[in-house]
């Protein structure tokens, strides 16, 4: 089993068959009675996915240290505060406790749910991490964590959760926490990936968000939009690229395109 990756500020290219996929999906939208519910119910679904599936859904990301350097330790012996925003039940967050990286870490989750299983985690300890229930997208967070505190703030397959109505109110939150020159370091789902192109018609809610079976929701990204989107806040974009990764294995004929977006954003002095 081999996995490819190429980092490219292109689109996927789409063959015919992807095409028709995609207009197929505009045949039949989830309905806006649906679409309201599925807003309105967004932390029950959560809580559901969660409870269903525990640890055993997301796989440790141990990758996150060689594509973001910024998580090793420096020099410097002054130890940095870190948000994880979307903590789940603690991919992230043990894999850098693990390393013994010198960080403070926040870690917040819109599930009641994946915080209680994350702190029953044997890793979990508060002298390291703390853990907490927010909704990012409100001045909740400002009840845990103060303006101007954070030094990296992480977004790793988590904005396409949310409703793209409150993409600005959430990155507005995040710029807040920030330090002057603090960083976001982003990864999630890019157009075209190949989760977008197996959706079936009636699934679709508006352009690039779509609903899952659970009754959670993926926005799929491209690079012009998330760099709009950024710069509106009055972030500076320093990186913001498609991750083009394939899983290949010939032996047994598999090929899976996967189609992510990568980025890091820096707040500026002001």
């Amino acid at each position: 089993m081999a996995e490819i990756e190429e980092f490219t500020c292109s689109t996927k290219k789409l063959s015919v068959e992807e095409q028709r996929c995609l207009q197929q999906q505009d045949s039949r939208l989830v309905t806006p009675y649906k679409a309201s519910m599925l807003e309105r119910d967004a932390k029950k679904y959560w809580d559901l996915f969660y409870k269903r599936n525990e640890t055993r859904f997301f796989k440790d990301r141990h990758w996150t240290t060689r594509e973001f350097t910024e998580l090793l330790n420096s020099p410097s012996t002054t130890k940095k505060t870190l948000l994880e925003i979307g903590c789940g039940v603690g991919n992230f967050i043990f894999p850098l406790i693990e390393e013994k990286l010198n960080f403070h870490i926040f870690a917040c989750d819109f599930s009641i749910k994946a915080i209680d299983i994350m702190q029953k985690n044997p890793l979990y300890n508060e002298e390291y991490v703390k853990a907490f229930q927010t909704d990012i997208t409100t001045e909740d967070i400002f009840t845990k964590i103060d303006e101007k505190s954070i030094d990296i703030a992480t977004l790793i397959f988590v904005l396409s959760a949310i409703h793209p109505d409150k993409f600005m109110p959430t990155l507005k939150n995040i710029y807040k926490l920030l330090k002057p020159e603090g960083i976001i370091l982003f990864r999630d789902y890019g157009v075209y990936d190949m989760a977008q192109l197996r959706f079936k018609a009636g699934h679709k809610i508006s352009e690039n968000l779509y609903m899952r079976q659970d009754g959670t929701r993926s926005y799929y990204f491209s690079v012009e939009f998330l760099t709009n989107v950024f710069n509106e806040v009055g972030f500076e974009v320093i990186s913001n690229t498609y991750v083009h990764r394939r899983t290949v294995n010939k032996k047994e004929n598999i090929d899976v395109p996967r189609v992510f977006i990568q980025a890091k954003v820096k707040k500026p002095i002001t």
